[in-house]
């Protein structure tokens, strides 16, 4: 029955990618295995290594998260699709060369603002071609609506959390919304030292702040306090969701010139698709209109000029061509009244289970279902509130009264239907759903608070710089996607990637503590060697986070401080020795301080009980969409 049921699986969370290869892991040997597509944001510019910084890696290649073979992939970028060439290109603009490996890619647009703009001529030409501007669209008032983006990015060095890597910029689009705020994309500000705006027929660039960012929708909110450049400006109305085949325009500033630029087409699907830079699964509109890099955070238009979504990334494969994606206006919407309503940006809530469909009649039987609906709850994760109503084994036949067919979909529109997740993104963090439950064959309804995952090993870091402590010239730093990214699989080790992929947080705020590297010095001989191991325990209290390692040191009384590891392996220092030696380790190593500023608050209890004292909760199935090879099994 368990083959059966793993036949036809599908999740109900709100994350991440369909297109991968069986290869869940990035760092992967040169092969001539075939990929498929994946998704990847639109802007991004020139990435390099900050200088002095050493790399770990195992070989000069690496593997998507969705199974695409690219060249080394840039150290310190987070989102775990956005990929580099060695000399800071945009893959895009190498795709002739690597179109054999690559069939497929969804990509975000942007390219490198600073030096010469590298690519090839061919690629050029190709791009121009598909910039059509319309002469009735020349004198359009809306077209002064979107501006150009020049943005400073300075990415955290995960290896080295201390520091930073060297900065560099890109540049992408924006538009006007009105009450002195722009949108663009969150990929198109990510580590942002510095944004500047530029309009239409302007040579001045103009300062903007960012006022929130939503990681996993993939924009961002700015502003500008220059009143200068708001006269005369006329902000964007928005539109509805359109149909299939309305015509779509797409308004940017991408690869190929220095001037605003506009492409068109139609729409060919609205769907829930997979957001590449957030690692998440929202409704999207698919377009053919070209968007090239540095089309990301403009803006696509109906016939109306109204504007119907955001421009954020593309798909690029030998087998198609113009595959495009644009956020709908629900999605903005949703972004902006959760910004409003909280006056920060909070995130998509998510139910927080594992659903399996029921297309198999004897599975229905089985499980007592007599109509052909629902889907069968496999796994509930201990941080959400379904773990106080669900349970393994009951069925979910409706979200607030609305019928959830077989296959995981729901009513949408006239003659469609759409992904059940897609009910669960209308609602804001916080909010009520009514689930309707077969359980044991009888039905029942049942409340539950909706609230954004909780996730052991983040895809982003929070607040734009990793937390470390050292003690000892022992480096220990919570475990992270872009720290695996940073560092290479190899390297990491089959036992944390493991817990990376399957482990679910028990407690809101439980991390994995690991030792990143040990800073030789006398007072840890024979520890030099150590590296990206879990530290499971400190004279024999269990750590829960970061936060409480760094409580456990500082409050500690006894003589010696005891290091337990995985694989069953101690490291012992002399407490007053271990304190005495920091400040000649720091002062060798360059680093100003011990800990990072967050480590300097109070600790603060979060776990509540002793939930969080027991081994991480192990699952036979992927804590993320990115890592599940069928569409039987989705996180909802």
């Amino acid at each position: 029955m368990a083959a059966a049921m793993a036949s036809s699986c599908f999740s109900a969370f709100d994350s991440a990618l369909k297109f991968r290869s069986s290869f869940p892991s990035r760092c992967r040997p040169t092969t001539s295995q075939r990929s498929i597509a994946s998704l990847t944001p639109t802007a991004i510019g020139d990435r390099r290594n900050a200088s002095g910084s050493k790399r770990r890696t195992s070989s000069a290649a690496s593997f998507s998260s969705s199974g695409n073979f690219d060249v080394e992939r840039e150290p310190g970028l987070r989102d775990p699709f956005l990929r580099k060439s060695k000399d800071g290109i945009p893959l895009l603009h190498r795709r002739e060369n690597s179109a054999q490996r690559n069939p497929g890619r969804l990509q975000t647009e942007a390219y490198k603002s600073f030096g010469m703009q590298r690519k090839d001529k061919k690629e050029l030409v190709n791009a121009i071609e598909e910039q059509v501007e319309s002469g009735n669209l020349q004198g359009a008032a809306f077209l002064n609506a979107v501006v150009k983006v020049y943005c400073t990015h300075t990415a955290p060095d995960y290896s080295l959390p201390w520091q930073k890597q060297r900065q560099f910029t890109s540049t992408g689009s924006a538009f006007m919304i009105g009450d002195g705020k722009l949108l663009t994309n969150a990929h198109c500000v990510e580590h942002d030292t510095q944004v500047k705006v530029k309009k239409r027929g302007d040579d001045t660039k103009y300062v903007a702040k960012v006022l929130a960012r939503g990681v996993d929708c993939d924009i961002a909110l700015l502003s500008v306090e220059n009143e200068e450049f708001w006269k005369g400006a006329e902000p964007l109305k928005f539109g509805n969701l359109p149909s299939l085949q309305d015509a779509v325009t797409v308004v940017g500033y991408p690869l190929g010139g220095d001037t605003i630029s506009v492409t068109r087409g139609v729409v060919s699907r609205i769907e829930v698709t997979s957001y590449a830079h957030g690692s998440s699964d929202l409704l999207g509109i698919q377009i053919d209109a070209a968007i090239n890099p540095g089309n990301s955070g403009g803006p696509a238009f109906n016939d109306q000029g109204e504007c119907i979504g955001v421009a954020f990334q593309v798909y690029r494969s030998e087998e198609v061509e113009n595959i495009g994606y644009v956020i709908p206006t629900t999605v903005v919407s949703h972004f902006l009244n959760d910004y409003e309503r909280n006056g920060k940006y909070t995130g998509f809530p998510s139910l927080g289970v594992l659903l399996q469909k029921l297309e198999n009649p004897a599975l229905r039987a089985c499980l007592r279902v007599k109509s052909n609906e629902g889907v069968l709850v496999r796994r509930v994760e201990p941080t959400s509130d379904a773990n106080n109503v669900l349970k393994e084994g009951d069925v979910i036949v409706s979200f607030d009264d609305i019928k959830v067919g077989c296959e995981g979909t729901v009513p949408f529109r006239t003659n469609e239907r759409i992904a059940f997740r897609y009910l669960i993104s209308q609602k804001f963090a916080g909010d009520v759903a009514e689930l309707g439950i077969i359980r044991s064959g009888e039905l029942i309804k049942a409340k539950v608070i909706l609230n954004p995952r909780v996730h052991l090993v983040p895809f982003h870091v929070d607040g734009g710089q990793p937390s470390y402590l050292i003690i000892a010239g022992l480096v220990f730093t919570p475990l992270s996607e872009p720290l695996i990214d940073e560092e290479c699989e190899d390297s990491i080790g089959l036992k944390l990637l493991a817990k990376a992929r399957y482990s679910l947080a028990s407690f809101k705020g439980e991390q994995i503590v690991i030792l990143s590297q040990v800073l030789a010095n006398e007072v840890n001989i024979g520890y030099e060697d150590m590296g990206n191991q879990q530290v499971l325990k400190l004279n024999g209290t269990r750590i829960r986070n970061i936060h409480h390692l760094t409580h456990l040191i500082d409050t500690c009384k006894d003589k010696f401080l005891v290091f337990e590891f995985e694989e069953n392996y101690i490291a012992v220092l002399e407490r007053e020795a271990a304190i005495a030696a920091s400040s000649c380790i720091l002062r060798d190593y360059g680093i100003p301080s011990e800990r990072s500023s967050d480590l300097l608050e109070p600790y603060v209890d979060i776990s509540g009980d002793e939930k969080g004292m027991v081994d991480q909760n192990y699952g036979d199935s992927p804590v993320s969409n990115v890592e599940i090879g069928f569409e039987g099994l989705l996180w909802a």
